[in-house]
């Protein structure tokens, strides 16, 4: 008797610290996911204006954009949140000017984007460090 009181303390013990711990788990997991994304948006901008500069077609440029609205969706951050929904408004008026032939117009918006998500991602990098 005093062998299986002492064995489901033990499993009990087990099982709390198990579910204490799953929270600091998922903690490091989201920003994981947060870093990547903000990442791949900056690297698809980057993409963008390479393409830009070396004079790509416009369906390239258009979906190297594309791509990188979809990646900054997961770069959520409270701090830079509406930082990145005014990004994010530059990035669709650039995909718009390159879809009506506005090029120069569009290559300022993308450029104005890169540096938006270039400064929130300096943000977040340095509040989780």
């Amino acid at each position: 008797m005093k062998n299986l009181k002492q064995t489901l303390i033990s499993i009990a013990m087990a099982a709390t610290l198990a579910m204490a711990s799953s929270p600091i788990f998922a903690e490091a997991t989201g920003e994981a996911k947060v870093r990547e994304a903000a990442e791949g948006s900056i690297a698809k901008i980057v993409e963008a204006v390479s393409l830009v500069e070396k004079g790509a077609d416009k369906k390239e440029i258009i979906k190297a954009i594309n791509d990188a609205r979809q990646l900054q969706k997961e770069f959520r951050y409270e701090l830079t949140e509406r930082q990145r929904q005014k990004a994010n408004d530059k990035l669709r008026v650039a995909r718009d000017g390159f879809e009506n032939g506005e090029l120069q117009p569009a290559e300022a918006k993308l450029r104005e984007a890169l540096a938006n998500f270039i400064e929130m991602k300096q943000m977040y990098d340095a509040n989780h460090k």
